[in-house]
């Protein structure tokens, strides 16, 4: 596995090498192939370089976003509305023992 480094804007330098990679592993209980770790390295790389990239953008002057959207929630009071009675919703399923629907148990 060759060793990749990140190079970020204050300068810190993050190696992404078989014992960042194996660390990573143990923390997240994982067990993975020689395969897959040479991907992750790869991936945490690429997210490394999206990360410096990002970093280059110009935000001089521009207000942090604390919202995606103006709107406010617009709510309703709890209403009970168009209730069915037991017996009327009973009618209609596949089996029931008079009181409950009965389904079949899910574990």
């Amino acid at each position: 596995m060759t060793m990749i480094s990140c190079r970020t804007s204050n300068k810190f330098i993050m190696k992404i090498d078989k014992t960042l990679i194996s660390r990573l592993e143990t923390l997240a209980k994982l067990k993975l192939s020689e395969d897959e770790k040479e991907e992750l390295a790869d991936d945490l790389s690429n997210i490394l370089n999206m990360v410096e990239k990002l970093q280059e953008v110009d935000t001089e002057g521009i207000e942090p976003l604390v919202y995606m959207t103006d709107e406010v929630n617009k709510l309703r009071p709890d209403a009970v509305e168009n209730m069915v009675e037991q017996s009327e919703a009973l009618k209609n399923a596949p089996d029931s023992d008079g009181t409950y629907f009965k389904t079949p148990r899910v574990l």
